[in-house]
């Protein structure tokens, strides 16, 4: 063959939020789940067979997420850990360093890429003393043999001090991703000339991925869209943080994926490339997810997990405490019109354990299965899903208005037909958790008025909230940071932080109590004409 008419096959393969998921199990219940890194093994291993030149990337939110990952990094983390043992397995070629990459702290972070045989990318996580990359390497770059050189350039979205606790960044310095990006791929293409760039983001994308219309304020939180328009020379665009499933999408020339989360689909980037006057060129792209469902799961990844695995099912299984009452979620919408136990209860250890007078907190997602009878650590953690720690800040009557209002927003309009979610809680990815509930004031909420005007009722100890007193209020130390667009808690005084996880703080309370009782004072409701 001519050298006008080389060709060159390239594969990306990319996981991203994989949450911890290794086995394919759902652990409230341990019933199959069609998720984790042992069936995502059988499809690299499968792409690898049928693809000469295959490079590997993780695109972040790897350590953090399942009962196993949280036993590891509380109770065992003195061991290897089971999720960077699997990657090591599979021989990524490297791993971007994700938002719940800090959960644990900087100490267990770092054992983990120490652990790595791969390196940790993130061209914006900066050594506050030295201005230099905090983990060390922010893009690698690969030669094949006879074929093109790829580089490939790690970023972290910058808004991670806004949920993290400091404790966790301290020494780092978040540089605005776009701006980070922008610099590294001009030193990337002055000095290593590579014939292909992919930037691997763990973020996502702030626009509409076809009108280009904002879907969500620019905080700078998500910067994909802006990355394609804005960063000349960027072949592929591997996302994630957001938990969409992204495929065959191309902006501005860029080719653009991103893999759910947990697991549930490999993303597979195709480029052919051919050589035109000694250089190589991209000649096609092409974007696609590859699901797990039916496949098989790998049994080296198995055997690595199976350790771990044994001494989490021990410790999940382990009962904590009786329950006097009902505390199941059986209807999550249900849940969260009106008060129920299960809320209840949250908020007022939450509020016993901080001192603060109010308190909010949420349902994180629809698969929550609310408290048996007998609990055990299984129910805690099947139920508070997330490392939370608690932080109480002090807010004005108005800022409480102004979060009520944020939450209401929740609810469609109501129309006479059944209650629904808005789309801005469902799209791109469900957002179950940034609707709150709250205990220690009451109030009405009625979903016929328009977004922004449904708070119709608002006190506290029977009196209306005065919108320029102050309140102290318990929260997870997420919202207490502004996450989920909650921008007016933004800044606030904190009061009183607690850096234990919340789930801890629930077993802590519930074995000390030995029986826990179900109660509902109702001093909230959603309400339609």
């Amino acid at each position: 063959m001519s050298e006008s008419k080389a060709v060159f096959a390239l594969t990306l393969l990319e996981t991203s939020d994989v949450h911890g998921n290794i086995l394919p199990i759902h652990y409230a219940n341990n019933k199959p789940s069609e998720v984790g890194l042992a069936k995502i093994a059988t499809l690299i291993r499968r792409e690898r067979e049928q693809n000469e030149h295959v490079i590997v990337i993780d695109n972040g939110d790897l350590v953090q997420g399942t009962p196993l990952a949280y036993h590891h990094a509380r109770l065992d983390s003195e061991s290897p850990n089971p999720m960077v043992a699997c990657l090591n397995e599979l021989g990524y070629d490297a791993a971007v360093i994700g938002n719940h990459e800090f959960n644990y702290g900087k100490d267990f972070l770092q054992k983990a890429v120490k652990e790595s045989n791969f390196p940790w990318l993130s061209a914006g996580l900066l050594n506050a003393g030295s201005g230099e990359p905090f983990f060390g390497k922010p893009y690698i770059v690969k030669t094949f043999p006879d074929g093109p050189k790829v580089a490939v350039i790690g970023l972290t979205t910058h808004y991670i001090p806004h949920w993290e606790n400091p404790d966790h960044i301290q020494g780092l310095v978040f540089e605005d991703a776009l701006a980070a990006v922008k610099r590294w791929i001009q030193y990337v293409r002055d000095n290593e000339r590579p014939d292909v760039i992919v930037v691997s983001y763990h973020g996502g994308f702030e626009r509409d991925l076809t009108t280009g219309e904002p879907t969500e304020p620019l905080t700078g939180e998500n910067q994909g869209y802006a990355i394609c328009k804005e960063v000349p020379g960027v072949d592929v665009l591997l996302t994630g943080h957001q938990h969409r499933s992204i495929e065959g999408v191309r902006i501005d020339g860029v080719t653009v994926v991103q893999p759910g989360v947990a697991g549930a689909t490999l993303g597979k980037v195709r480029i052919k490339l051919e050589k035109r006057d000694g250089a190589w060129v991209v000649a096609e792209k092409s974007s696609e997810l590859i699901p797990v469902e039916g496949v098989q799961a790998d049994q080296a990844i198995l055997d690595i997990a199976k350790e771990h695995e044994a001494k989490a099912q021990v410790w999940l299984d382990q009962p904590i405490g009786k329950l006097k009452g009902d505390m199941l979620v059986r209807d999550p919408m249900a849940t969260r019109l009106k008060d129920n136990p299960l809320i209840e209860f949250i908020n007022k250890v939450q509020m016993e354990i901080s001192g603060a007078p109010i308190s909010n907190t949420a349902l994180f997602d629809n698969i929550s299965p609310g408290f048996p009878p007998d609990i055990t650590m299984r129910d805690i953690v099947s139920n508070y899903i997330y490392p939370n720690t608690l932080q109480v800040i002090r807010i004005s009557g108005q800022d409480m208005k102004d979060a009520l209002e944020r939450s209401a927003s929740y609810f469609k309009q109501y129309d006479g037909g059944p209650i629904e979610v808005s789309p801005d809680f469902t799209t791109p990815k469900p957002q179950h958790y940034n609707y709150d509930m709250w205990e220690g004031i009451e109030y009405t909420i009625n979903i016929s008025r328009p977004v922004g005007e449904r708070v119709v009722e608002l006190t506290v100890n029977g009196k209306p909230i005065d919108p320029s007193a102050e309140y102290d209020v318990v929260m997870n130390n997420y919202r207490a940071g502004g996450g989920g667009n909650y921008l007016m808690f933004q800044g606030k005084p904190v009061v009183r932080d607690i850096p234990t996880d919340v789930a801890e703080l629930l077993a802590t309370y519930i074995m000390e109590k030995g029986t826990i009782e179900a109660t509902c004072n109702n001093n909230w409701k959603v309400i339609h004409d």
